[in-house]
């Protein structure tokens, strides 16, 4: 059931208004009943997997709340391995095995090495819940919560169904306890709630999805384009994957508002960010303050010798791409960034010198423009690995986004302009829907939309309002394309 179908519309519809006109002691519930009906939509295997998973971590931190001394760290490994463990099993087994055989393939043992690929179904969303169950478990067993009594309250931490897919992934130290809280009919509240659906709904069905199909043409047949096509695509690929994911994000976050529940905010203008650590501070926030919190920091962090706060950048990443898909293509992109990162802390002297040489620092305005291009050109060339189909592809696209330029060729403008014609009407709809975004966080600055909109004459917010609601019903791309981040 995706959230741009007219059947999770239906299904919102109907929880909404029950949900409201029922006592508050039961709102709980037909949230529970709510997200399982949700993911059962999906496939029903998934829902038995998720209470299995839901029951056996529910008692686990129970005794881990009341256990002492080895005990204690007992239950907290047990915790680790088992989640990691059954995540490593639906999402990343095939890829191990195949890998091995392929490290294998120049030496004898390749030929005792026999193990079939296992049929496995990845259930939707397994990354997401994986890791709001594994800090829930590592926050009891730092002391920084206390265990959820109550079953059906953890389940519903757990199965929540606007994060169950594809996050926010909030902290249950702070989701838990709202779920204890009431949450009557708050007008202001429920309308705020569905001005940020329908501004995440713009993102998606306006932008993104207009942009995919010429991304998809290019990067689905890379050795058909070079130069010119391979930079237009992965400059709207750029675009794309952030509005897919943060109009994803913003409907989930709109959605639990809407039911009276808080979620942390995912992205904050990315794409304005003028240094790549500071663009992880902005981007799919909930998971790069996990990765921070979780593995970062206990590894360390920056409080170690030099070589090794450059080798626990690289983990981190590594795994942060791994994270996103089993495939190598992931894992380059998360080393590239974590590349990025270091040669930002090795060249810092000298790029302030050269900054002062040219006399930058006298014209900050300037100076900052630069550093947001460069970064966002450096952000956009990652992507590539991130979009590619495999890496064989990454490498080619790479190669060949500087060759062929000129009138004629694979790369060059007579091609271009083919490409964009044959998408005339997703193009400029795309190109255009962007621009009024980038003009709106620009606006924006710092806080929220909402705050930015209520400064505004109201005439000015409604008339915003209605126009995302006249492009989305009619410059929509309405195929139901899956949001990049379910196949996580």
């Amino acid at each position: 059931m995706l959230f741009n179908s007219l059947a999770f519309l239906f299904f919102f519809f109907i929880i909404s208004t029950l949900y409201f006109t029922m006592p508050e002691r039961f709102q709980w519930k037909l949230l529970l009943i709510g997200s399982y009906i949700f993911y059962i939509s999906w496939e029903p295997g998934y829902a038995i997997l998720l209470a299995l998973l839901t029951l056996f971590n529910y008692y686990l931190v129970l005794y881990l709340g009341k256990s002492r001394g080895a005990g204690r760290k007992r239950a907290l490994l047990l915790g680790i391995v088992s989640n990691a463990g059954l995540l490593f099993w639906f999402k990343y087994l095939n890829f191990f095995i195949d890998s091995l055989k392929g490290a294998l393939s120049h030496y004898t043992l390749a030929l005792a090495f026999k193990s079939p690929a296992v049929s496995i179904l990845l259930p939707v969303g397994i990354s997401f819940y994986t890791f709001k169950i594994l800090n829930y478990i590592i926050d009891v067993y730092r002391g920084h919560m206390e265990p959820e009594r109550k079953l059906g309250l953890f389940a519903l931490y757990v199965s929540f169904f606007p994060q169950l897919i594809a996050g926010p992934i909030d902290r249950a130290a702070k989701l838990l306890p709202q779920f204890h809280e009431k949450h009557g009919f708050d007008y202001q509240r429920v309308t705020g709630g569905l001005k940020l659906m329908m501004w995440g709904f713009f993102q998606k069905l306006v932008i993104a999805d207009n942009l995919s199909v010429i991304v998809d043409r290019v990067y689905n047949n890379p050795l058909q384009y070079e130069g010119l096509c391979l930079v237009l695509a992965t400059v709207l690929f750029t675009f794309q994957i952030y509005c897919d994911f943060s109009g994803y994000s913003d409907i989930a976050i709109g959605i639990a508002r809407v039911f009276g529940y808080q979620s942390m905010i995912n992205f904050d203008r990315p794409y304005f960010s003028a240094s790549i650590p500071e663009f992880w501070r902005r981007w799919h926030i909930s998971l790069s303050s996990w990765f921070r919190d979780y593995l970062y920091i206990p590894l360390g962090g920056n409080r170690v010798p030099v070589p090794q706060w450059y080798a626990n950048l690289l983990i981190v990443f590594i795994i942060s791409g791994l994270w996103h898909g089993a495939s190598w293509t992931f894992i380059a992109w998360g080393c590239l960034h974590g590349c990025f990162c270091i040669a930002s802390a090795l060249t810092s002297g000298l790029r302030n010198t050269t900054t002062t040489a040219l006399g930058l620092n006298k014209i900050p305005q300037v100076h900052q423009g630069l550093k947001i291009m460069v970064t966002f050109c450096l952000v956009s060339l990652a992507w590539i690995f991130f979009r590619a189909n495999t890496i064989s592809d990454a490498f080619y696209i790479f190669s060949r986004l500087f060759t062929g330029w000129g009138l004629s060729g694979k790369g060059g403008l007579s091609t271009l302009f083919s490409l964009i014609s044959s998408y005339r009407f997703e193009f400029f709809v795309g190109i255009i829907s962007v621009a009024v975004m980038e003009l709106i966080h620009l606006l924006q600055g710092r806080g929220s939309i909402g705050q930015m909109l209520a400064q505004r004459p109201a005439y000015l917010r409604w008339t915003l309002y209605y126009g995302a609601l006249a492009a989305i019903l009619l410059l929509g791309n309405f195929g139901s394309r899956q949001f990049i981040y379910f196949q996580f």
